[in-house]
């Protein structure tokens, strides 16, 4: 009998700060030797990289891990949180429970995950506790930076996303990259308001963002 490689993981999300679009969760699981294999490749923060080189890490990524796993939580889903969850039980809450789901599914003894909470040890607390299978749980800020596993797992967690935003760019128009910060996703959506038009399904509607252009408007009126 062949005896199982011991597996680690790492999972990461993208699409936290953006106005519209899912949120991906993503997660990989490796043996000691594909790990290796990811150092190799040069896997790193899928912020620090462009969206060609996403591209073709993502390749090599799936060729080199054992499993690959993600999972999208869609505005609605983000928007009832935001609004209605209850202190600790919003969007860091809703992220932990789909970070468990997709632990779930890499069959890894030990996980490592980029904290999104301030308190790494809460977030990782609350991953550990909608587990469905044990492993052990470490949350860490900046672990896309320092541990491989969990660079392979951002850029997984963007080439994904930004694969949906760019079918969503081609249905509804050029909006820009869909952060707030972006003069072209502001002045999309600007002109989108001053027509009287709702805000689609496609954004999150609890973001502040779009209050603070109403003001905006109404101000240079």
């Amino acid at each position: 009998m062949t005896q199982q490689p011991v597996l680690t993981g790492g999972v990461d999300e993208a699409g936290r700060g953006c106005v519209l679009g899912p949120l991906v969760v993503a997660g990989v699981s490796v043996s000691r030797r594909s790990e290796s294999m990811l150092r190799d490749l040069g896997v790193r923060d899928s912020k620090k990289l462009s969206p060609k080189r996403r591209e073709t890490l993502y390749s090599e990524i799936l060729k080199v891990c054992e499993r690959v796993n993600w999972a999208e939580i869609g505005p609605g889903q983000i928007d009832e949180v935001v609004t209605n969850g209850k202190k600790y039980h919003k969007l860091n809450h809703l992220e932990a429970v789909y970070f468990a789901k997709v632990i779930d599914e890499l069959g890894a003894r030990r996980v490592t995950v980029d904290a999104s909470d301030t308190v790494p040890e809460r977030f990782g607390g609350a991953i550990a506790a909608n587990l469905a299978r044990p492993c052990s749980v470490v949350a860490v800020h900046k672990a896309d930076r320092d541990f491989p596993v969990v660079s392979a797992a951002s850029i997984v967690a963007k080439v994904h996303r930004d694969r949906q935003v760019e079918r969503l760019r081609k249905v509804h128009g050029d909006f820009g990259s869909g952060y707030p910060s972006d003069p072209s996703t502001r002045i999309f959506f600007i002109e989108r308001m001053r027509k009287g038009a709702p805000l689609p399904e496609y954004v999150r509607k609890s973001w502040k963002t779009w209050a603070r252009l109403e003001q905006k408007m109404s101000a240079a009126i």
